[in-house]
């Protein structure tokens, strides 16, 4: 039977000089480099932006740039929870539809970017505590970090505003109008024959 030096197997250097099993589990093997970013090289894409208002446990932030708010002509479908907005030619023949709604870039503070509906009065001046209440807190959201909870007895939102340090919201660089077209891409009515349209009429 051949006899093996056990020093020896897996060395070509012979005993004393032996090459160390480098370990998988080394801390400079598995801490992340902080040129991570640079190296991987990606960016996320915003390919969707809901239209609604936070729940009552999300903190959020309102954009503090005009530019970053716009009134628009909306088609509220409560039931379905859906909203429109109409074009300008077709404003003459929904206009009994129509609610007028400032729509806000938000954010919460998990970083998702939405945009907040805040009606406003209508024609007739007529206004709400729920309205008013929601546009005077979307206007505290633009330098403080807030969640707003519905309170009936007041019959109003209530605004809680974090007591943490928080850290300011990091606002996509996108303009306005391309966040609207995102938001919006399959509810904008713009045709007489819009499915919106077919079914404030009663014809689906």
């Amino acid at each position: 039977m051949e006899k093996y030096d056990l020093h020896l197997i897996g060395s070509t250097h012979g005993p004393d000089q032996q090459t160390a099993i480098p370990d998988p589990y080394a801390p400079e093997n598995l801490r992340l480099d902080q040129s991570f970013a640079e190296i991987a090289g990606v960016k996320k894409l915003l390919t969707t932006i809901p239209v609604r208002k936070p729940g009552r446990q999300t903190f959020f932030r309102t954009h503090p740039d005009a530019e970053y708010r716009a009134q628009f002509p909306i088609v509220d479908f409560k039931d379905d929870q859906e909203e429109y907005i109409v074009s300008r030619t077709m404003v003459p023949e929904l206009a009994d539809e129509l609610v007028v709604k400032t729509l806000v870039t938000a954010i919460t503070k998990q970083g998702t970017l939405f945009l907040l509906p805040l009606r406003m009065p209508g024609p007739d001046g007529r206004d709400m505590g729920w309205w008013r209440s929601l546009r005077e807190h979307a206007d505290h959201a633009k330098t403080s970090w807030i969640r707003v909870v519905a309170n009936r007895d007041l019959g109003a939102y209530d605004c809680l505003q974090a007591t943490g340090q928080l850290p300011e919201p990091e606002w996509p660089e996108m303009p306005f109008w391309d966040l609207i077209k995102i938001a919006f891409r399959d509810h904008l009515i713009d045709t007489p024959d819009h499915p919106a349209v077919k079914r404030l009429r009663g014809l689906v």
